[in-house]
């Protein structure tokens, strides 16, 4: 890395650090690529001579909270690279492994075009994985907030390459009742904090995320999971599957949730990479 802009970011991490920002370095590293139109990795190549002062802007932004994705405008989620901005939810790592496991458990299905349902598909973050890493899947993504819409929209067209994936604006508790019976997986992070955590929840979340992906409703926070269990237990073929991201905190109720009473099969908590409790599958009964 040339000599000024390996001095700018090692300034600007201290100041990150000394706001609180809890990954300084790789913000400041992240926008000093954003700014100068390169990778991470690519940063060395930038000569002194093209050193752009929009990187403070962009650190002074982070530094009073903003998210890092707000600034630059993009989020990286599994291989894509999506856009975001004020209005939809910025995809964190955790919900990567969702997404995983229903690419892998896809992948393995006796199906030749498998259905899937993507209920709250925000920036289209899973939808789209779904599609580019199962090839011949068939995703349908539900959203009911018309900024995430317009943001799920764009990225839908930027990258959906082959056209598997179908937008729905609408409230994932009465949508798409054409495949009532037919889906293979239905997958869902939906809005899963309790009021009552208001105080506790990060303040660039708190302040930047839109309210109707975090809050989600009921004392315990799990009123929209309830729904994703209905709407899931409507739309699924017998033997089809359910994914349901949830907080850390959430893993045993939400496992009960999926009540074998329901006609539910299998029921499994899985955690995230720090090993803890993430989502939760579930699988409908044939008989």
């Amino acid at each position: 890395m040339t000599h000024l802009l390996s001095d700018e970011i090692a300034r600007a991490t201290a100041r990150l650090a000394a706001a609180g920002i809890p990954s300084p370095r790789a913000d400041a590293e992240e926008l000093a690529a954003f700014v100068h139109g390169v990778k991470r990795a690519e940063l060395h190549t930038v000569p002194d001579s093209a050193f752009d002062a929009r990187f403070w802007a962009g650190i002074a932004r982070r530094e009073a909270g903003e998210p890092l994705q707000h600034i630059t405008g993009r989020a990286f989620f599994r291989y894509l690279e999506l856009r975001v901005g004020p209005g939809v939810f910025v995809p964190r790592p955790e919900t990567e492994v969702v997404a995983g496991w229903a690419i892998d458990t896809l992948r393995t299905m006796d199906v030749g075009d498998p259905l899937v349902v993507d209920l709250g598909t925000g920036s289209g973050a899973i939808a789209l994985s779904i599609a580019q890493e199962v090839p011949r899947a068939r995703v349908h993504a539900v959203e009911k907030d018309p900024k995430a819409y317009v943001h799920a929209t764009r990225n839908i067209e930027e990258l959906d390459e082959r056209g598997r994936v179908r937008l729905h604006l609408g409230d994932f508790a009465d949508v798409l009742h054409d495949l009532d019976g037919t889906v293979d997986l239905v997958v869902s992070n939906p809005p899963y904090i309790p009021m009552s955590e208001w105080e506790y929840v990060a303040e660039d979340v708190r302040d930047f995320d839109p309210p109707s992906a975090l809050w989600g409703g009921g004392d315990d926070g799990l009123d929209a999971i309830r729904v994703v269990e209905r709407t899931a237990r409507r739309l699924l073929r017998p033997g089809g599957w359910a994914a349901v991201e949830h907080s850390d905190l959430q893993g045993n109720p939400v496992y009960w949730i999926f009540a074998e009473e329901h006609g539910w099969r299998d029921m499994r908590n899985h955690k995230d990479l720090t090993g803890r409790d993430r989502f939760v599958t579930a699988r409908l009964g044939t008989e």
